[in-house]
C-alpha cells in the first residue's frame, strides 16, 4: 500500500488517492470538494474516456444523426457547421448517450451487437484512461504545482480488472501511485440508488459475460424478442443485478489494494482536512 500507516499518510507531502464505488455514493462530490480546496488535482476517468478515447466515436454519432436532416447534411458536407460534444466533469451525457441501451429501435434502442461493440470500446477506453493516472499525477505537479491528486473513477472499474487477483496488472500499477478507496453503500443506499435509477435509467458499462447472461435471462423471463425489448425496462431490470454483481468485486479490491469508507461517513466530510483525517483512521 502506498501509505502503509496512518502516520505515513499524515506525513506524506503528496497525498494521492483513487475513489471508486457505485455512482451516487459521493465520489465526484468528494473530488469536487478536494479540487475546491486549491491544492488537489482532480482527474476524472469518465471525462478522460469521453474526450481522449471516445470523443471521436461520440462526435461521429452526432454527425450520423445530423446527416439524416437535409439541411444539416448539406452544411456538414460543405464544412459549414462544426459538431462536437460539450462533455464536462458534471455533464457526461454525451458519453452515456453514445453507449446507449439495447432493444426496440422505435424506443431508441440499439441492436445488441452494436451495443456490445460500444461496450467494448468503453472497456478499452476505461483501461487506457486508468493507465494514464501516473502520467496525470506527474503532469499535475510539473505543470500546475499540485502536490495532491484525486482520481475519480467510474463505477465500472471493478469490471475491467480481476479483483481477486492481487497481481492484477492494472491495479498493481495504480496502487503504486494512489491509495484506492472504496465508498461503500449500505442496504439503504442500495434501495435509494435503485429508486433513483428507476426515475432516470442511464446507460452503463457492464462486464461482457454478465451482460450476455442478463440479456438472455431477460428475454427468457419476458418472452420478448430482442427488437421488442423496451431499452429502459431492460437497463432498470439489469441495474439491481449489477449492484449485487459489483459489491463483492469492490470488496475484493479494498481487501487487496486499499481501504473503504462508508457512504454515511463520507456525508460528514465538509473540507479536505476532514477526509484526510478519516482516511488516517482507516489505516493501521
Amino acid at each position: 500500500m502506498l501509505y502503509p500507516t496512518a502516520s505515513a499518510w499524515r506525513a506524506a507531502p503528496r497525498k494521492q488517492i483513487l475513489l471508486y464505488g457505485m455512482s451516487g455514493l459521493g465520489k465526484t462530490h468528494l473530488a469536487n470538494l478536494l479540487r475546491e480546496a486549491g491544492d488537489w488535482f482532480h482527474y476524472s476517468i469518465d471525462y478522460r474516456i469521453g474526450t481522449r478515447y471516445m470523443g471521436e466515436f461520440i462526435a461521429d454519432n452526432f454527425k450520423r444523426e445530423a446527416m439524416k436532416v437535409p439541411l444539416l447534411r448539406e452544411l456538414l458536407l460543405t464544412d459549414s457547421v462544426y459538431i462536437s460534444s460539450n462533455i464536462t466533469f458534471d455533464n457526461l451525457a454525451p458519453l452515456s448517450t453514445y453507449l446507449g441501451k439495447p432493444g426496440d429501435p422505435a424506443k431508441g434502442g440499439l441492436p445488441f451487437d452494436e451495443y456490445m461493440t460500444r461496450q467494448e470500446q468503453h472497456r478499452q477506453a476505461e483501461i487506457a484512461a486508468l493507465y494514464d493516472t501516473p502520467h496525470f499525477i506527474a503532469r499535475a505537479e510539473a505543470l500546475y504545482g499540485y502536490p495532491n491528486f484525486v482520481c475519480d473513477t467510474g463505477g465500472s472499474i471493478c469490471e475491467v480488472i480481476d479483483p481477486e487477483n492481487p497481481d492484477d496488472p492494472l491495479m498493481t500499477t495504480l496502487s503504486t501511485h494512489v491509495l484506492p478507496i472504496w465508498l461503500e453503500g449500505s442496504e439503504t443506499h442500495t434501495g435509494d440508488l435503485i429508486r433513483r435509477f428507476d426515475r432516470a435509467p442511464k446507460p452503463m458499462y457492464y462486464q461482457p459475460d454478465f451482460l450476455h447472461r442478463a440479456w438472455a435471462d431477460y428475454q427468457a423471463e419476458t418472452g420478448q424478442a430482442p427488437d421488442q425489448i423496451d431499452p429502459d425496462a431492460f437497463v432498470r431490470w439489469t441495474y439491481a443485478r449489477a449492484l449485487a454483481h459489483r459489491a463483492p468485486r469492490y470488496a475484493a479490491m479494498a481487501r487487496n489494494w486499499g481501504i473503504k469508507l462508508a457512504a454515511d461517513e463520507v456525508k460528514t466530510i465538509r473540507e479536505a482536512s476532514d477526509l484526510i483525517e478519516l482516511i488516517a483512521k482507516k489505516l493501521p
